[in-house]
């Protein structure tokens, strides 16, 4: 499995709802089945997740399918694990607190 670190681009969807949303992508040479991401929760005031959404790009920008990520929260950083097996940009919807 290759940790490819804090990789994702985030921006804060609803920063004052109470929770806070979250949309994260990765790079397009993000690898389902192998690879990890990390994102610091701590960067946007959370320590902890409360659900998360996960997307496949099956086709750049056209065919989107829903998965869902394998994920650990320790110290504020969650750590997502990609599914599948192919090479597409992934996004994520994340609701933390």
């Amino acid at each position: 499995m290759t940790a490819l670190g804090e990789v994702c681009t985030v921006k804060e969807i609803a920063p004052n709802a109470g929770v806070k949303m979250l949309h994260a992508t990765t790079p397009i040479t993000a690898i389902g089945g192998t690879d990890t991401v990390q994102i610091d929760l701590n960067d946007y005031g959370c320590t902890k997740i409360s659900a998360i959404l996960g997307f496949d790009d099956d086709t750049a920008g056209s065919v989107v399918s829903q998965e869902q990520p394998t994920t650990v929260v320790t110290s504020g950083v969650l750590v997502i694990t990609l599914g599948g097996s192919e090479t597409v940009g992934k996004t994520f919807i994340i609701w933390a607190y």
